[in-house]
């Protein structure tokens, strides 16, 4: 079998120093790959928010120059209307997340809408009901219990930019 370049291959090799130096910036601010794992996002919000990046995938994600720590959270709403949160949800884990605000950007593919803030307090009626479902399977893990768009853009605080439309039903109960 005998491969033929795409036509447009010579259109990335031309974009590919760009691109490079897009992947220099991020690995400066500690993220190896902005292809893996919403690395480019990641990046992005970082520097808009002037957060560093905590590396390891155990703690949380970022931290401010007054030493608080955030967990970031992103979602591509032209795919999905929803924030993912952990695969083994559990009270170490909530435990862990009552402790930090949380940081979420809103993207359209790749173009960032806005970030949101969303308190501890904010945050508790999923947590309560995270622990209350944990408890109540016998201490089974919840694989990745989500958060609506909806949620943040209503319940959380504009930090950067114009947030997307939703549907209007202000709440404090997910």
């Amino acid at each position: 079998m005998i491969f033929k370049s795409h036509p447009e291959a010579a259109e990335l090799e031309r974009l590919w120093p760009a691109i490079q130096r897009y992947q220099d910036l991020a690995t400066r601010h500690g993220i190896d790959d902005i292809f893996q794992d919403n690395g480019g996002k990641l990046l992005q919000v970082l520097l808009l928010l002037g957060l560093k990046d905590l590396p390891g995938r155990e703690g949380n994600d970022a931290i401010d120059n007054h030493g608080n720590e955030y967990e970031l959270k992103s979602v591509n709403i032209s795919l999905t209307k929803s924030f993912s949160t952990h695969h083994h949800m559990n009270p170490v884990i909530i435990s862990k997340y009552r402790l930090v605000d949380w940081i979420f950007g809103v993207y359209d593919n790749i173009n960032l809408l806005s970030i949101h803030l969303l308190t501890p307090k904010d945050m508790e009626p999923y947590y309560s009901k995270w622990e209350l479902k944990w408890h109540e399977s016998g201490g089974k893990d919840i694989n990745n219990p989500k958060i609506p768009l909806s949620y943040v853009v209503e319940n959380g605080r504009l930090l950067w930019g114009t947030p997307p439309k939703t549907k209007s039903r202000r709440s404090t109960k997910p």
